[in-house]
């Protein structure tokens, strides 16, 4: 099977030694993207709520560059750096996704690369 690296300047750069996506058949791994604006490289906001909509923005970016969007995510790993925003991480991801909505998990972190209150991580099928 070959895979192929997914690269988009929609989304921000890799902070690391990572893609931002890899394609493998017709699976598409996304990194974990906080909410850092592409063009700046800075945080958005100090907000939570602005925060993962940056997240939102940046995955969908990723899934676009990938051929396809973010309704063929079957798959999110979320990580909140603190639990009392699960409330608006939802509020916030119910405007991005149609149901029936991918499977997910959602998980308190000590904390997140440059300071990000949220961070996800995604599955997508093409």
């Amino acid at each position: 099977m070959s895979k192929s690296i997914i690269h988009t300047e929609q989304a921000p750069a890799a902070i690391g030694a990572y893609s931002q996506a890899v394609k493998a058949g017709n699976t598409v791994y996304l990194s974990g993207q906080i909410p850092l604006d592409p063009q700046t490289m800075q945080l958005v906001s100090d907000t939570f709520e602005a925060q993962a909509h940056q997240v939102f923005k940046n995955l969908r970016a990723v899934c676009e560059a990938a051929g396809g969007s973010l309704n063929d995510v079957v798959k999110i790993n979320a990580y909140l750096t603190d639990l009392s925003d699960f409330s608006t991480f939802n509020q916030v991801m119910e405007q991005y996704f149609v149901q029936p909505f991918p499977a997910r998990a959602a998980v308190g972190v000590a904390a997140l690369p440059r300071g990000a209150l949220v961070e996800a991580e995604a599955v997508m099928v093409l």
